[in-house]
């Protein structure tokens, strides 16, 4: 073996046994989750140019869409408006299921429910003169072995970030969930106060190959000195600093936006 390539592997190896503290420390975390079903998320991001149209689709969702998903299984779900938004602001919908199969059939079964095809009339039978939206951005994603349920926050007054790590291959982004769940990032987010709400593999979306999840903070105050508390914390340096983990190798770009939940979002 040569000495450059033996030089690399113990540095690698040695790395990785400074890792197992924070591993360790999610070990029963991931044994308490490794026979716990992941369920699935439809992200959607509706665009919208005026109040008549976000009135209707918040309409659409308060009085039939969520009423109608919960009926189906479906009980969280969040709605949520773009925080200091730049331009007309956004319209963002988390909606879970429990399986790939709950997903597939859901539209087919909202079709056939009578009290939901009535209570959303105006979003479902909208004119082509007068649409209720200009288009939906829709991803379907699938929850992280080490949070495969998405955590519901208190209900209080409170921002959300929404973020999305892109990869240049699938392999890189392989390796960034590998980091989230075994590399133990995941642990040092919720020790630090970076409150995750879900964690998605986006399967079928755009900007693939990417992960997307869902943090929440009190304010931007604490969101800013929680970052930061992140940023210097040792067990993340650790992490970071193993050569296969490094944002160079499988982050090729991060996109987030701030929400607020709309007054009769479940989330």
């Amino acid at each position: 073996m040569k000495r450059r390539t033996f030089v690399k592997s113990s540095f690698v190896t040695s790395a990785f046994a400074g890792l197992m503290a924070p591993i360790s420390q999610t070990s029963a975390a991931a044994e308490s989750q490794q026979n716990v079903n992941p369920e699935f998320y439809e992200l959607r991001i509706y665009t919208l140019k005026n109040n008549r149209q976000r009135k209707a689709v918040e309409t659409y969702f308060q009085q039939a869409a969520i009423p109608a998903l919960n009926r189906l299984g479906s009980k969280t779900i969040g709605v949520f408006t773009e925080y200091l938004p730049q331009g007309f602001t956004k319209l963002v919908v988390l909606i879970p299921f429990n399986s790939l199969d709950d997903y597939f059939s859901v539209a087919d079964k909202l079709a056939n429910d009578a009290t939901y095809t009535q209570a959303g009339a105006e979003y479902l039978q909208a004119e082509a003169t007068a649409p209720v939206y200009e288009r939906i951005e829709s991803s379907l994603l699938k929850a992280f072995k080490l949070m495969p349920k998405l955590d519901v926050p208190e209900k209080k007054a409170r921002i959300f970030e929404l973020r999305r790590y892109e990869s240049h291959s699938e392999t890189a982004g392989k390796k960034k969930i590998e980091m989230f769940n075994e590399g133990g990032e995941i642990a040092i987010f919720k020790r630090v106060g970076l409150t995750p709400v879900f964690f998605g593999e986006t399967l079928i979306g755009p900007f693939r190959p990417n992960l997307t999840y869902m943090l929440t903070f009190d304010n931007m105050e604490e969101h800013d000195q929680n970052w930061k508390t992140f940023g210097s914390d040792p067990a993340w340096k650790k992490i970071s600093s193993v050569p296969e983990f490094t944002d160079a190798r499988i982050i090729s770009n991060i996109n987030r936006l701030f929400l607020v939940p709309a007054a009769f979002s479940q989330i």
